[in-house]
């Protein structure tokens, strides 16, 4: 993705666009030297064994380069081609601006559209001998266009956009006419950390360039989207690889690149790729028309030691209810704030982000189990999904009484007619630390709802009472609900 219209870099701070690995043919090859070859008088001897067993990952790039493709999306500037109704004098020179304002003449662009043409390049790869090929959707989702694909023998072909994934940044295409093209298969088995790992992609529109590294990490959430779980690699990737596979050394797709972490845009050794079992699993579904999740119906968020503390759980394990959406399947199970998610059809959610990959890989429609904990007991219920393309995303006269906490902020009863409303925030207090803002509405504290300033220092102080560490409330914000915890100062 060399186009700067396409940086990836530009779309989310500190990631540039990454990609394209591949690999294949099974097992490490040896690196023999040639027969025959006389020492260099002088030189330094290596050991014997020096040139045996060095890996050569040459068979392999044989193997699986012909499936690997670059990608080129002719785009144009849909903001200006939707009719720049203006007097085209933005095109002149300053100079000669007043001169047409004054005589009336034309300039060059005078009342036309301006259109400015750009180009998005990228990597993929060929799942099919008809011609199906993964990438990422951020290499096509520009507006205009035509998308040619370049194969490794050069030639180049036409192809449509069979179908886009934004949440996962995968995309489908398909090469006009295609029959009998070489293709590569996804990996069944996910790779371990230390496994080799190869890249063939585009890095700056260069096409089939190999790297290799290894698998640095598993299980990565970069905060890029609701379905984040990346394989970390260190195997160099730049612009322009985005979409490419990485391969093991079966010569399989063990996962896609998306991004890599980057001060400069250049790679740094920490790369990005989707798992191929993620992959297989949408690119099936956008063969078939397009991708459906289940949809749970509730605003969720990490369990932190904190709020762990605050409900008296033993772990931070799980997904804390902060709002349960009304007419969603989580309120016909009868979830409510505060319920702490634990497992999801008997798997163990082990964070936020877990139980939102376990129930997006659900189909809408099916039944679930739910086991959670309210009030330090564990409960269950069954819950059957909805669809999440059709989901519900979820004043007085006088002068409020204000009064002040410990905490940094000032509270005054809610004109919302719940909860305890936010008015003031200390920018140096405890509060504004943790996220609070002016407008903001207390509606629990201790599990306990709250209608006055009162109540929640009352809460509070019972809280310490208590001997509890810290005191859990649930704010709700603007757009959502979420929980905070404060912690006591150690005495």
């Amino acid at each position: 993705m060399t186009d700067q219209k396409a940086n990836f870099a530009n779309r989310r701070p500190l990631l540039a666009s990454a990609a394209a690995l591949a690999i294949a043919a099974s097992g490490v090859f040896a690196l023999s030297t040639p027969s025959g070859s006389a020492a260099l008088a002088g030189a330094v001897e290596a050991p014997a064994t020096s040139s045996a067993g060095i890996p050569s990952f040459a068979d392999i790039v044989t193997h699986v380069k012909p499936a690997v493709v670059s990608v080129r999306v002719t785009l144009q500037d849909a903001a200006a081609a939707e009719g720049d109704e203006s007097d085209g004098l933005d095109q002149i020179p300053p100079q000669m601006r007043e001169f047409f304002k004054r005589f009336g003449g034309a300039g060059p662009n005078m009342g036309k559209p301006i259109v400015r043409h750009g180009v998005a390049l990228g990597s993929g790869f060929i799942i099919s001998a008809d011609g199906y090929v993964v990438t990422n959707n951020h290499v096509v989702d520009h507006g205009g266009k035509s998308v040619k694909v370049t194969l490794d023998d050069g030639k180049e072909r036409d192809a449509d956009v069979i179908g886009v994934d934004q949440k996962t940044d995968l995309a489908l295409l398909k090469i006009k006419g295609a029959t009998d093209l070489p293709f590569v298969k996804f990996s069944k088995e996910l790779p371990r950390i230390g496994d080799w790992v190869l890249a063939i992609g585009n890095p700056f529109g260069l096409g089939g360039t190999v790297t290799a590294g290894i698998v640095s990490a598993e299980g990565r959430d970069i905060g890029s989207g609701p379905y984040d779980q990346f394989i970390q690699i260190d195997a160099p990737i730049n612009k322009g690889n985005s979409g490419g596979p990485t391969f093991n050394l079966k010569g399989e797709v063990v996962g896609v690149n998306t991004a890599i972490f980057s001060p400069t845009g250049g790679s740094v050794g920490l790369g990005f790729a989707i798992p191929s079992e993620t992959v297989n699993m949408i690119v099936g579904e956008l063969q078939h028309g397009g991708v459906k999740r289940g949809y749970l119906g509730v605003q969720i968020q990490a369990v932190t030691p904190e709020i762990a503390e605050g409900l008296g759980l033993k772990n931070t394990e799980g997904a804390l209810v902060a709002e349960t959406q009304p007419d969603t399947p989580a309120a016909a199970a009868g979830l409510k704030s505060g319920d702490v998610i634990v497992k999801f059809n008997d798997a163990t959610v082990k964070s936020a982000g877990d139980l939102t990959r376990k129930v997006g890989s659900v189909k809408p429609g099916e039944t679930s189990q739910l086991t959670y904990v309210r009030d330090g007991q564990e409960k269950t219920a069954s819950v059957t999904l909805a669809s999440l393309d059709g989901a519900k995303i979820a004043s007085t006269d006088e002068t409020p009484a204000k009064e002040s906490l410990s905490l940094g902020l000032q509270l005054a009863p809610s004109d919302k007619g719940k909860g305890v409303q936010v008015v003031n925030v200390d920018p140096n207090g405890e509060a504004a630390a943790k996220g609070l803002t002016a407008g903001d509405v207390i509606l629990e504290v201790s599990g306990k709802p709250v209608t006055t300033p009162g109540q929640v220092k009352s809460e509070i102080e019972a809280a310490k009472q208590g001997g509890k560490k810290a005191v859990l409330m649930l704010v709700k914000t603007e757009k959502s609900s979420r929980f905070v915890a404060f912690e006591f100062p150690k005495v």
